[in-house]
């Protein structure tokens, strides 16, 4: 916990609830230890998608699909998502989620490694989330960039680790040591790209928010 526990709580509570799918689909989730977007990453994204109105968004870590439909409830009409998933057993509960929610045709589910289908992508999209395996961030941002539109908008979830990524590598434990380096590096390379201009928040386990560009003067 990033934020004192109590008024994490407190301004969870003052958000209304989501759709009875979305609520069922994030308790069988947790349940299974599936891990989703924290109550307050899931407030920052209805904002976000609300307040910018994206037609064509891409999301890197489609676990059971949670995301991705509570992106489509606040996106506007004609909003298309493309979400990739590599992890097999979670696959068939996202397309089952998608179809119960009448969202398959909505949102396109790729699967495989995410570097690799990157690499296959050619259109541009306005909103990016990525909230996949963390070690992976710094590989998948390049190819981030130049699918994202200028204008457009990036949010990378879980950047912050609990607070671990202020410490020492040595006191992460040794199994972290190499994601703890290498969110660093995905955090400095954020900030201090000029392609982009990034807010890190402590929102949930850390939220980057990030905009590409266009025509900022040097």
């Amino acid at each position: 916990m990033i934020t004192e526990e109590r008024m994490t709580a407190y301004i969870n509570s003052l958000y209304p609830g989501n759709t009875e799918l979305l609520d069922r689909v994030e308790k069988a989730a947790l349940q299974s230890g599936v891990p989703i977007v924290r109550k307050e990453t899931q407030s920052l994204l209805r904002f976000l998608v609300t307040a910018y109105r994206p037609m064509k968004i891409l999301e890197i870590g489609t676990a059971v699909g949670f995301s991705a439909l509570l992106m489509s409830e606040y996106a506007p009409d004609g909003c298309h998502i493309t979400t990739i998933e590599k992890y097999q057993k979670r696959i068939p509960f996202a397309r089952e989620n998608f179809s119960l929610a009448g969202k398959a045709d909505d949102i396109i589910l790729l699967e495989g490694d995410a570097a690799e289908i990157l690499r296959s992508l050619e259109k541009t999209y306005d909103f990016v989330f990525v909230d996949a395996a963390k070690g992976q961030y710094p590989g998948y941002l390049p190819e981030i960039l130049r699918l994202l539109r200028p204008g457009g908008i990036l949010v990378s979830d879980n950047v912050l680790q609990d607070g671990d990524i202020i410490e020492s590598r040595f006191a992460v434990e040794r199994r972290n040591r190499t994601i703890h380096a290498r969110m660093r590096e995905y955090l400095y390379t954020l900030t201090h790209c000029k392609e982009l201009t990034t807010a890190v928040l402590t929102t949930g386990d850390g939220v980057t928010v990030s905009v590409k560009n266009q025509n900022r003067p040097e």
